[in-house]
């Protein structure tokens, strides 16, 4: 078993794993900064990179139950929020197949 892939990404805003600071996602990818996870503030992207996804679960959250699998940093495998596989409500299935980053997992690289 070799390194993994390691993505990088090239915007000016980046969000990195606070702990080995492996590139997450980019400041334009956010959908929303209005969400919240398990240890506080979180956002909603549309795309990550550098993630691995655990298995699928239902997890009722504040807006319902939802089908739900981890994402894991590829690097140090730090569990940095979770990917909505299916929502339940259709109000919220606009979130299906979007990706929930929780603020106090990474830090912010670039130029803000």
């Amino acid at each position: 078993m070799g390194r993994p892939f390691r993505q990088f990404l090239n915007g000016p805003r980046i969000y990195s794993c606070a702990t080995c600071r492996y590139h997450a996602a980019d400041h334009d990818d956010i959908m929303s900064k209005a969400f919240q996870g398990r240890h506080g503030r979180a956002y909603l992207f549309s795309n990550v990179v550098n993630v691995t996804l655990g298995p699928k679960e239902d997890r009722l959250l504040i807006t319902g139950l939802h089908t739900v699998a981890n994402i894991y940093c590829t690097s140090c495998h730090t569990v940095l929020g979770w990917k909505y596989e299916q929502a339940y409500e259709e109000s919220q299935k606009y979130k299906e197949g979007k990706f929930i980053i929780e603020k106090a997992k990474v830090m912010k690289e670039g130029k803000w």
